[in-house]
C-alpha cells in the first residue's frame, strides 16, 4: 500500500474516530447534573421563571437532544464551536487565542522527554550493571511516581523561593508587550524552563527506561553478532544498527502518550498560571461553560489524533518492516 492511499486510509478512521469523540463529548455534558441556563443567569446576577425560559429557547436549550446534538454537529462540520457563554465570545477565538501556549508548552517538554529520555537510555544500556545505570532507575521510578504538581510545586520552591533563577509563573513579563519579537520569545523560552522540565519530568522517566530496555534486547540479537564478528566497531554496532531498531518501541509510545500529556498540562499550566487551553478549561468548568468545554475537548481530541496518525508514518519511514493496513 502506497503512501497517498496509507495517509487518507489513517484520516478516514481519524474523522470517525472524531466523530464519536463529538457525540460522546456533548452526550456527556447535556446529561451533566445541573442547568446550564441557571449558570447563565447566575452570571446575569440572577433571573426568574420567565428569563430562564428565554436564555432556554435563545440558546436552544429548549430543544430534544437529538435536535441539539444535531445542530451542535453541523456547526462543528463548518468550524463553529458556539459562543461562549461566560467570556461572551466566539469558542473558536478563545481557542485559538490559547491554543498556541498549550502547545508551545506540550511539544517543547515532549521533545525534551524523548530527547533526554533516549540519550540517558543509550548509556544506561551500554553500562548495565553500572553505578549509573542505577541512577538513572532511582530517577526514572522517582519521575514516574512523582505527581506532576508536586514536582511543579518543588521546583517552585527550588529554583524560585531559594534560589530566584525563574520566575514563578506567567509566559511573558508585561513589561516586554511593546518589546522586539527578539526579546519576547527569549522572555517567553525563560518562562518555559520551570513548566516544561515538571510536564517533561515524568515521561522522562518512561522513555528512559523503555529505550534502555528496548536496547537490551536488541543487544541480544544475531545480527547484532553478526555485525560484530565483521569487525565493526562498538560505537557504530550500538549507534547505527542496535539504537535505529530500538527507536519503534519508543515512538509508539510517545504517540500513545501525547493524549496524557495534554492532560498534565492542563495540572500544569494551572500550578505556573500559564495562559494555555488547561487554563482556560479549568476556569469554563467552573462556570459551566459548555460551549467552552466542548470546543477545548474537541480540539485536544483533533490534537491528538494528528499526532497519532504522524506517529503511524513515522514508524513506517524508520522501520520499512512494519505494515500498515
Amino acid at each position: 500500500m502506497n503512501f497517498g492511499k496509507i495517509l487518507v486510509k489513517r484520516i478516514g478512521y481519524g474523522l470517525i474516530l472524531l466523530v464519536a469523540v463529538v457525540v460522546l463529548n456533548f452526550t456527556l455534558i447535556t446529561i451533566a447534573p445541573g442547568d446550564v441556563a441557571d449558570s447563565i443567569a447566575g452570571d446575569m446576577g440572577g433571573a426568574d421563571a420567565e428569563v430562564l425560559a428565554e436564555i432556554r429557547i435563545r440558546y436552544g436549550l429548549d430543544q430534544p437532544f437529538l435536535v441539539q446534538l444535531w445542530r451542535y454537529a453541523s456547526s462543528i462540520a463548518v468550524l463553529d464551536l458556539g459562543h461562549s457563554y461566560f467570556y461572551n465570545e466566539a469558542v473558536t477565538s478563545l481557542i485559538m487565542q490559547r491554543l498556541p501556549a498549550t502547545l508551545l508548552l506540550v511539544f517543547s517538554s515532549q521533545i525534551l522527554a524523548i530527547t533526554l529520555g533516549m540519550l540517558i537510555g543509550v548509556m544506561a544500556a551500554r553500562k548495565p550493571n553500572s553505578f549509573f545505570n542505577l541512577v538513572v532507575t532511582f530517577l526514572s521510578l522517582f519521575g514516574f511516581a512523582a505527581p506532576v504538581f508536586w514536582t511543579g510545586i518543588l521546583l517552585i520552591i527550588l529554583f524560585v523561593s531559594i534560589f530566584s533563577v525563574f520566575p514563578v509563573g506567567g509566559m511573558m513579563s508585561a513589561s516586554l508587550i511593546d518589546a522586539s519579537w527578539y526579546e519576547q520569545w527569549l522572555n517567553i523560552a525563560y518562562h518555559l524552563v520551570l513548566p516544561m522540565v515538571t510536564l517533561a519530568s515524568i515521561y522522562f522517566a518512561i522513555y528512559s527506561r523503555l529505550t534502555r530496555a528496548a536496547m537490551q534486547e536488541v543487544m541480544g540479537s544475531d545480527y547484532i553478532r553478526t555485525a560484530r564478528a565483521k569487525g565493526l566497531s562498538e560505537t557504530r554496532v550500538f549507534y547505527k544498527h542496535a539504537l535505529r531498531n530500538s527507536l519503534g518501541p519508543l515512538v509508539t509510545v510517545a504517540g500513545l502518550q501525547f493524549s496524557a500529556v495534554i492532560s498534565g498540562a492542563v495540572v500544569v499550566e494551572a500550578v505556573f498560571s500559564w495562559p494555555g487551553l488547561g487554563t482556560l478549561a479549568l476556569q469554563s468548568i467552573l462556570a459551566r461553560d459548555t460551549p467552552t468545554i466542548m470546543g477545548i475537548l474537541f480540539f485536544s481530541s483533533l490534537v491528538v489524533i494528528i499526532v497519532n496518525i504522524f506517529t503511524d508514518l513515522v514508524l513506517r519511514a524508520i522501520d520499512p518492516r512494519i505494515r500498515i493496513d
